[in-house]
């Protein structure tokens, strides 16, 4: 056996030269000293990885191999780490060594169910075929939170609403790549109208946590992030686990059909933001963290803006609200994949028990909230119990933001009380639009599936779905005419699920692919789709794989004569 030093190894090369370097891609000067630049005095922590591939991708436009290797070796991370989380994002685009970048410009076509149903897929092929390939790159994306504005496209940052190829040609010519901020009531308003006096009076001790706590639970308020666990409970749980706590705020609403907090983040972000800051004192949290979806730009400037008010007038200390974003990925609307996110990693949902409640961010308690409950809890604390639970319909109590959008006159968030049925929401919205008669609806986004015109009478709220193999989840109210086919929205649903799916279960990875090819045949093989769907449901980590069965289910059940 020859000796250690003659083995080749990790230092030794060829005939006893020595190595001067490890094996592997080395780091180039050049492209460390550009990312040194650009993370600047920021701390060189593993946790901001995300918001650090954000600043690469937003300067060069795409995160070539020597920046990631620059990345990895600043913040003393391996190679593979990096390059994993930055492959796991739908907005990153990562350039190996030879391959040829992105064009400058990019658009995003939304091509889930309301714009679809509006002509996404020709947006698409006009787009292609009447805009330079090597100028303008054009590629599907999901949903981009404007379902009321179908079809929608986004270019570089700037979201065009009732797309068309003229207009994306205007913008291109005009270099509208940036959000538009839309007016919105700022710190100084909210302030003179009482904006943050309750939250004052109960950090002076006005009320104790349990006292404030038993106000929401009366209220009657749940998540409306779509769980509709009773908002107040969460409270307990996380006091009851030794700190530091800290608090999260899910703000990636990708659920298809879902806009009703960017509704709230772009008139009223205060509102929000004071219900975030009383949940954070109820808890003892010390830090709040805001994951906000990249498709929100405008959100994150309105944000980033009024959280430096709220520190510049000594409301919250310097870095005390934490806001990172997010990077094209609806499974991070998962709460445990939101925290691996935050934390800096891909988003892939953990097992559960432990309950991020106990084990969340950073291995701590974390009270987990949704944007629209946050908006609730302040103007519950501020004007009582009774502002949400003396509301109701149909037997339901409370309010709910219901986004309505498809083949309805008028699409948009109407804020109304709980228990609206489908009938009543399309009356609100102005009827069905012009040459469509009511054919099928979406309850609560494609994870609720769909169900017939003929179920228009059952109030649209928590608990009162479940005897129908469905949900209300986040509201998602879809909207389908006489025109379109149950089977089609349907496969689009599954096509997102696919497309969505992290891929860390067989059962989802592999059961949205497949199921997605069954349903292009142009009659179902319903007893393999059926067991399929009971593999999924009964086998997937999290709720992705879990619901997606639901189109599939509910379509062979209410429309047959589809399928």
């Amino acid at each position: 056996m020859a000796s250690l030093d003659k083995r080749k190894g990790v230092w030794k090369s060829g005939r006893g030269k020595g190595r001067r370097t490890p094996k592997g891609r080395q780091y180039e000067d050049q492209a460390l000293a550009e990312v040194q630049a650009l993370l600047a005095d920021a701390p060189r922590r593993a946790d901001l990885l995300i918001e650090f591939l954000h600043l690469i991708q937003d300067t060069y436009g795409h995160l070539s191999a020597a920046h990631l290797r620059a990345l990895a070796e600043e913040l003393r991370m391996a190679q593979a780490e990096v390059y994993e989380v930055a492959t796991f994002y739908a907005h990153f685009d990562v350039v190996k060594e030879g391959e040829v970048p992105p064009p400058a410009l990019t658009i995003r076509v939304c091509d889930s169910l309301s714009c679809e149903l509006a002509g996404a897929q020709a947006l698409m092929a006009a787009l292609q075929d009447g805009l330079d390939a090597s100028q303008v790159r054009v590629l599907r994306a999901p949903c981009m939170g404007r379902c009321d504005a179908a079809p929608v496209l986004e270019l570089g940052h700037a979201h065009i609403e009732h797309a068309t190829l003229e207009k994306a040609e205007a913008a291109i010519a005009a270099g509208a790549t940036h959000p538009t901020i839309p007016e919105y009531e700022g710190f100084d308003t909210y302030r003179a109208a009482g904006g943050y006096d309750t939250l004052m009076t109960l950090r002076n001790g006005a009320k104790t946590p349990d006292q404030v706590q038993e106000e929401i639970l009366a209220s009657g308020l749940r998540g409306m992030g779509g769980a509709g666990f009773p908002s107040g409970r969460k409270w307990s749980f996380v006091r009851a686990a030794q700190g530091p706590r800290y608090l999260a705020v899910n703000g990636d609403e990708g659920e298809p059909g879902t806009f009703k907090d960017r509704y709230v983040l772009e008139r009223t972000p205060h509102s929000f933001l004071e219900g975030m800051l009383i949940a954070a004192w109820a808890v003892e949290a010390t830090t709040c963290y805001i994951y906000m979806r990249d498709e929100y730009p405008a959100v994150l400037h309105i944000l980033a803006e009024e959280i430096a008010a709220l520190e510049q007038a000594g409301l919250v200390a310097p870095g005390y609200i934490d806001l990172r974003r997010g990077a094209g990925a609806y499974i991070c609307g998962e709460e445990s994949a939101m925290i691996e996110s935050i934390e800096g990693k891909r988003g892939l949902p953990r097992h559960r028990p432990p309950y991020v409640a106990q084990v969340g961010i950073f291995d701590r308690p974390t009270l987990v909230h949704n944007v629209e409950t946050l908006h609730w809890i302040a103007r519950i604390c501020r004007e009582g119990a009774g502002v949400f639970a003396d509301h109701g319909i149909n037997g339901r109590k409370g309010l709910r933001a219901y986004s309505v959008s498809g083949r309805v006159a008028v699409p948009g968030v109407y804020i109304v009380e709980a228990g609206h049925t489908i009938a009543q929401l399309i009356d609100l919205a102005g009827g069905m639009a012009e040459g469509h008669e009511f054919y099928a609806y979406q309850p609560g986004g494609p994870s609720s599936g769909l169900l017939p015109a003929h179920m228009n009478d059952i109030p649209l709220d928590f608990d009162t779905l479940q005897d129908h193999d469905t949900f209300i989840g986040s509201a998602a109210v879809v909207v389908l005419g006489h025109r379109d086919r149950a089977r089609d929205a349907a496969l689009n649903m599954l096509r997102f699920f696919e497309d969505e799916s992290c891929g860390q279960c067989t059962p989802c990875r592999v059961g949205c692919e497949k199921a997605v090819k069954l349903m292009q045949a142009e009659s179902w093989d319903r007893t393999l789709l059926e067991d399929l769907s009971a593999l999924m449901v009964d086998a997937s980590i999290c709720g992705l794989g879990q619901a997606a069965a639901n189109p599939i289910r509910l379509v062979m059940k209410h429309f047959p004569q589809e399928v």
